[in-house]
């Protein structure tokens, strides 16, 4: 008697869990969602996050706020999403460097410890000479270095960053030593640039947006761009497909991940809000008017293109000794 006293309690007790459980997903989300972003107020994936977030509120009706959490080379903001309850109410805008960051031994952090949800934007690296460098085409810049090793010096980055990779990337496709063309570190690629126009280097890889103020100014040219199709910045750049035979592709990245475990429904319920805004007037016209490029991919698709490229750059950092 008193088992079956137990068992009926313990059955109504499960039920009850269960329904506050559906309840529970089916009125996600009501309260304010954190969307923390790993780097710097002010910048490309700040400004993303915050289009983004604002759209974000419109669409699931809570506030969402933009917290900027820096530090670590992009350490600090990945570890915050990562580490946080997977409830949905703190979400974040990850980076290229979360395939970066393990490799150079800064985290165990990969992206296999986030839930990701929606990739959302992505800027090939291209390939900018001078304007009145001798280089016309991307063929002429391979055959000089080539002819030339260690005399033609790059920059875009600091050593090891994205457009440090892409160039290394890029030369290893073309079976040329990476270390035929020296890279000069900086500050990021503005300064490259401005070193770029002044003759202080002889090309730079970086996103074309960052490049975009030089070469509108006729300073600086730009030769190729590091992906499937032209952009639409600069739709007359080719691939570096079609102007070198390279089929390598990289470029920086930014999408919307979650802490690893978040339940599917509220992946779901997040993935088709994200793909609305994605799909909606005032994101792309505000993409648009940056020079952003634009990319979707679902939760599987993030996930997938994630692991590609964290193999990726593992193998390119081997090759220049940055992996620990």
């Amino acid at each position: 008697m008193i088992r079956r006293t137990w068992l009926r309690a313990a059955g109504a007790a499960l039920v009850l869990a269960s329904a506050v459980g559906t309840a529970s997903a089916q009125s996600y989300p009501n309260r304010p969602i954190t969307l923390v972003v790993p780097w710097g107020a002010g910048g490309g994936t700040d400004a993303t996050a915050r289009i983004i977030g604002t759209l974000l509120e419109k669409e699931l009706g809570q506030p969402v706020n933009v917290v900027n959490r820096t530090g670590g080379n992009g350490v600090v903001g990945h570890t915050a999403i990562a580490s946080a309850p997977p409830d949905g109410y703190t979400i974040g805008m990850i980076t290229v460097e979360i395939s970066m960051m393990h490799w150079a031994g800064l985290t165990q952090l990969t992206p296999a410890d986030f839930t990701p949800v929606a990739l959302v934007n992505i800027d090939p690296a291209g390939v900018t000479v001078k304007a009145d460098a001798p280089y016309k085409t991307m063929d002429d810049l391979v055959k000089a270095i080539r002819a030339n090793p260690g005399k033609l010096k790059a920059s875009g980055t600091g050593q090891g960053g994205i457009w440090h990779l892409a160039l290394a990337g890029m030369l290893r496709d073309l079976k040329i030593d990476p270390g035929s063309v020296p890279w000069v570190p900086s500050n990021g690629a503005a300064p490259a640039m401005n070193d770029l126009a002044a003759g202080g280097i002889d090309l730079v890889t970086c996103s074309l947006p960052e490049a975009r103020a030089l070469i509108e100014a006729g300073k600086a040219r730009p030769l190729a761009l590091m992906a499937e199709q032209p952009g639409a910045l600069f739709p007359q750049v080719p691939t570096l497909k079609a102007a070198a035979g390279s089929g390598w592709t990289v470029g920086a990245w930014r999408g919307i991940a979650a802490p690893k475990g978040l339940p599917a429904d509220v992946v779901q319920k997040l993935g088709a809000a994200i793909r609305k805004i994605h799909e909606g007037k005032d994101f792309r016209d505000f993409m648009t008017q940056r020079g952003y490029g634009m990319i979707y991919a679902d939760a599987a698709g993030f996930g997938s293109f994630m692991a590609k490229g964290d193999a990726e750059m593992g193998v390119v950092m081997k090759d220049l000794g940055l992996a620990k």
